[in-house]
């Protein structure tokens, strides 16, 4: 009987693999999406035309490229601009004159830094740097191929928004942040309640959900919401085959907790390098709902997905705690997660009780990755970043607590989104929150509600 689950839950990493393996073709091509600029920017390989007109092959090793676009004419490109390239030494490398697409290709002859000017005097009437001051920029050249500069023309002056504003703009995208991880978070705290397992292979069940949504739609050409959908239940199907074919055998086994574990471990990392397998490192769009408009909404403004997101985690963490605090189901959970050798001897399915659990929880996980993959695109590190806020999530709540996660998840999506207001760098930008973990535990090991409050 064991090697017959083990080998269904082998079956099922084979069928996974199989599934992903032809996205990883479809990695190489797909793009992260460009977001919107006003600057004049060169970001892309450059077509094969240099200045005048004349159509030459980039070079093989080091060059500067620059494209020269006019901001506040539509990002028209502008033609005929000489720009000279000078060694640190002083030394002319060379000078080339935009062409009919605004792009300027110098080669240079090592890497190094390096000052591009620009002769203003060529510029077309009416056109001008938006600080004329600036018509030279320094380049450090690090890489064969091209090396990208920037001149910022028809650029407007930005007006500083006021703290309110920003303040009112961050607790917006904190909420919606916090609901992402508190589905998230929700399905951890459900199996770590009933089974005690610290299932470090979390992360990459958030992940698994937006890779599947990604799959759906880029692999098979459906529609982002048909695949969301379809993502759900796949993960809920994979959250089964989880328990049949590997946690159940183990708890069988009389395995002990740090040694599932550390099982846990070792699957997050199976899954995490397959992923990167699939669809690559880079960071992978979906067809729809990439780059939204906000609109206002009294004193704040949503885009339409964010305004969806928001509303569909509202939804959904909303029957899943009656869902808890209701049904027979419900019940069964809790008391499962009270005693287990009780609720066995009551005549309680136990082992059934779990394997709706894991359905449960994965599916709730896995809702959190389209969410994520919706808001934010798609990279096979997704989940795995987010795994250390939803454990501090469920631990600052409350462990093995339902609202406690809930709860804890809205104080941390909060603090993260808030906390570059008040001098924290966004590159580490979750260390507040943490910060705010540690101080609550010194407090209250057991986590703000604490188990007096749990519901499932």
């Amino acid at each position: 009987m064991r090697l017959r689950l083990l080998a269904w839950f082998a079956a099922g990493l084979a069928f996974l693999m199989m599934v992903l393996s032809p996205l990883a073709a479809l990695a190489d091509d797909t793009t992260e999406p460009a977001e919107p600029s006003s600057t004049t920017t060169a970001t892309e390989e450059p077509d094969d035309q240099a200045g005048d007109g004349e159509t030459v092959e980039p070079p093989d090793g080091p060059y500067i490229t620059v494209v020269l676009q006019d901001s506040a004419n539509d990002d028209a490109p502008i033609v005929g601009v000489t720009l000279t390239v000078t060694a640190e030494d002083g030394t002319e490398v060379g000078s080339a004159v935009t062409n009919d697409e605004g792009r300027v290709i110098i080669e240079t002859p090592e890497r190094g830094a390096y000052e591009v000017e620009l002769d203003q005097d060529t510029l077309p009437d009416g056109t001008e740097l938006s600080d004329p001051d600036d018509a030279s920029i320094t380049i450090q050249v690090r890489f064969d191929g091209p090396n990208p500069g920037l001149f910022p023309i028809g650029v407007e002056e930005v007006v500083a928004v006021p703290f309110a504003d920003r303040l009112v703009t961050a607790l917006t995208s904190g909420v919606k942040f916090g609901l992402i991880v508190a589905l998230a978070a929700l399905g951890l705290s459900l199996i770590f309640g009933t089974t005690g397992l610290t299932n470090f292979a979390h992360g990459e069940l958030i992940t698994f959900g937006a890779v599947m949504t990604y799959v759906a739609n880029r692999g098979f050409g459906l529609p982002v919401i048909l695949s969301g959908v379809l993502a759900v239940v796949v993960s809920a199907l994979f959250g089964w085959v989880q328990e049949r074919g590997l946690w159940r055998p183990l708890r069988r086994r009389g395995t002990g907790l740090i040694a599932m574990m550390i099982v846990s471990i070792g699957l997050g990392l199976l899954l995490r390098n397959s992923f990167q397998y699939s669809i690559g490192s880079a960071r992978q769009s979906l067809s729809q709902y990439v780059s939204q408009g906000r609109r206002d909404y009294g004193f704040i403004s949503l885009a339409d997905k964010e305004l969806a997101i928001i509303g569909i985690a509202l939804v959904t963490i909303t029957i899943s705690c009656v869902l808890l605090m209701k049904t027979r189901l419900g019940k069964a959970m809790r008391a499962v997660s009270d005693n287990p050798a009780l609720s066995a001897s009551s005549g309680m399915k136990v082992d059934s009780v779990i394997g709706a659990v894991w359905i449960l929880g994965t599916a709730l996980t896995g809702l959190a990755g389209v969410l994520l993959a919706i808001n934010s695109q798609v990279n096979f590190l997704m989940g795995f970043k987010l795994l250390l806020l939803v454990f501090a999530a469920v631990t600052l709540g409350g462990l093995g607590t339902i609202w406690g996660a809930l709860f804890g998840s809205m104080i941390i999506g909060i603090m993260v989104e808030v906390g570059p207001l008040f001098g924290v760098p966004s590159s580490i930008k979750e260390v507040g929150a943490l910060v705010v973990l540690i101080l609550v535990l010194l407090i209250r090991p057991q986590g703000i509600l604490g188990r007096r409050e749990r519901i499932g």
